[in-house]
């Protein structure tokens, strides 16, 4: 069974190390952002492998940032997200405070 929804697109990726990065996009199925708080991407995983089923790219499947303006009962509104590094830690960088 396939489902198949609408989610913002993960239009960018500059963490090159993350195994689902290649080319500077993300690859993994969804992405989860946040602890509640931070808005780090918690689908983040390091190595020097790459995720080699290169498929479309990433969807934000859910945000735990409930102090983010595009974050709507856990779901993220914004057209489309990019992640990036922002001091040391791997974060949306579409992220605006309420």
């Amino acid at each position: 069974m396939r489902i198949t929804l609408e989610m913002p697109a993960v239009l960018t990726c500059e963490v090159s190390e993350c195994v689902y990065n290649v080319k500077g996009a993300c690859h993994a199925r969804a992405i989860t952002i946040g602890d509640g708080v931070h808005p780090g991407c918690d689908t983040f995983l390091r190595g020097s492998a790459r995720h080699t089923h290169r498929g479309d790219n990433a969807g934000v499947g859910a945000c735990k940032v409930t102090g983010c303006r595009h974050n709507d009962d856990f779901e993220c509104t914004a057209a489309s997200i990019g992640v990036g590094m922002e001091q040391g830690s791997v974060n949306c960088m579409t992220f605006e405070a309420r």
